[in-house]
């Protein structure tokens, strides 16, 4: 059976097989980086971790290339953690069990971390290549990217010294990113009121079986939202049981691929409520045929609890969930088939005092954004919540007249023999943030085909990776001398 390391291009497959092998989700990358620090210092690199625990790496130009302009890779060092459900995994203990199937590398039942680990890898391979031709190259390995963008955030002014930044976290061949999509965390807050529950039974009601997905890249494929799903049933049958918990999703900026609730019910009701789980199942599963088929819902006992939403409260928490805005909101005008404006209800939960609802609203304009934050807070109002935004981003404006795009461009069409396609990508990149400090910064994005990011299901084409590093490689022979 074909290994990681065994795929070509090999320098870049054999730190990928690394990569996975040091724990590295968002919020917990200290381990690679440190793993990362140390090749680093035993290669004779300079290396400087700065103030928020971005990574920044320097090789010197190969003989005869000293005079070309300065070139920055940069790739973000964490991953997002999603597991199956009766999947036993602890992302920030246990490597990710990647493997070959055909031409694809996938993992055993988690995110694989191809987002953004190839990019990183390919970063790395080059830094330790002897025989890679490239000018004066600078690595910017940035934390934190998947959960606020941290990393990305604290980068300093005179930090890099770059001409060019080449970000490696794009997800299809053949296509050449110049822009991005900023975004905003919107955190609705709903005060909740509890009781004693009344007679009767507890259960589990759990939806399971979608694809979820990233919430900017998969948005505009249809895809179930467990967690408005759920709610969407409870808005028509919840008058039946006694809500006593609500849970959906683990990260806001991936689309829900679960959700369940806690019952408290009445024997005489019981049977009426399996008859409508039966009836919902299969018009979701008639609605979703195409983008996502797989919707199940389970009903399980389980222990009394303690206590139970108010009825008032439970009305009131079912209507905002079911309310609340999600999917994509407006296509672009400008360039087709390129979401503008969307938003992810990304994550429920209830403790003692409230109900929390963490969406991510995303966006290619800001007046998009804005549209969406006002829709939000004009819900909170009418539904007695609050709405708290943080971590806005800005969006990365395309530049039609960038000379690094063409470069990548005309060295693609040179290498395939085919145009490659000029994209805006409805996800948060970090070019966006970088142009705050490094305004004269041109910049593009690059990269493999990678599936069903964000979602177990994530997966790489290993043809793609060689394609990626073929055009990687030819673009840093071609960057041009300094003026």
């Amino acid at each position: 059976m074909t290994t990681i390391s065994q795929l070509s291009p090999q320098p870049l497959w054999q730190w990928f097989e690394q990569i996975c092998a040091i724990p590295h989700p968002s919020k917990h990358e200290q381990a690679l980086s440190l793993h990362i620090q140390t090749w680093a210092k035993a290669k004779g690199l300079v290396l400087k971790e700065d103030a928020v625990g971005n990574l920044i790496i320097k090789k010197p130009a190969t003989a005869g290339m000293e005079n070309r302009k300065t070139v920055v890779l940069q790739a973000h060092i964490d991953m997002v953690p999603q597991k199956n459900d009766d999947t036993v995994h602890d992302f920030v203990i246990d490597p990710i069990q990647a493997y070959v199937d055909g031409d694809w590398v996938k993992a055993q039942g988690t995110t694989l971390g191809a987002d953004n680990g190839i990019g990183m890898a390919s970063a790395l391979a080059i830094l330790g290549a002897e025989d890679i031709p490239h000018g004066p190259l600078e690595v910017l390995l940035t934390i934190d990217e998947e959960a606020g963008m941290t990393g990305a955030f604290g980068l300093q002014a005179g930090e890099l010294e770059a001409d060019i930044l080449i970000n490696t976290d794009s997800e299809q061949e053949g296509e050449i990113y110049m822009g991005c999509a900023g975004g905003v965390d919107a955190s609705l807050t709903l005060p909740l009121e509890w009781q004693a529950p009344q007679l009767g039974q507890a259960f589990e009601l759990k939806l399971t079986g979608l694809k979820g997905g990233h919430s900017g890249v998969n948005i505009h494929l249809g895809r179930g939202n467990a967690n408005k799903l759920l709610a969407r049933f409870l808005m028509g049958h919840g008058n039946l049981a006694q809500l006593a918990n609500f849970s959906g999703g683990t990260l806001r900026n991936a689309i829900p691929r679960e959700a369940s609730c806690h019952l408290v019910i009445s024997e005489t009701h019981l049977a009426e409520l399996t008859q409508a789980m039966d009836t919902f199942q299969g018009i979701i599963r008639d609605e979703l045929a195409i983008a996502d088929p797989g919707a199940c819902l389970t009903l399980t006992p389980i222990a009394m609890p303690a206590q139970v939403l108010t009825l008032a409260s439970q009305q009131q928490l079912i209507r905002l969930l079911h309310a609340c805005p999600n999917g994509v909101e407006r296509m672009s005008d400008e360039i087709d088939g390129v979401t503008e404006t969307s938003l992810n209800l990304g994550v429920v939960s209830l403790d003692n005092q409230q109900a929390t609802l963490l969406c991510l609203i995303r966006s290619l304009i800001d007046s998009g954004r804005s549209e969406v934050e006002g829709r939000l807070q004009a819900l909170a109002e009418l539904a007695g919540a609050s709405l708290t935004l943080r971590g806005a981003y800005p969006g990365w404006k395309p530049d039609n007249s960038s000379p690094v795009m063409a470069i990548v461009r005309d060295t693609y069409q040179g290498i395939y023999h085919k145009e490659p396609t000029i994209m805006v990508i409805h996800a948060g990149l970090e070019c966006g943030l970088f142009k705050k400090p490094y305004p004269e910064m041109d910049m593009v994005s690059i990269g493999p085909t990678i599936r069903y990011p964000h979602s177990p299901d994530e997966m790489v084409n290993i043809t793609t990776v060689g394609q990626y590093w073929q055009l990687l490689l030819a673009v840093l022979a071609a960057i041009p001398a300094k003026h």
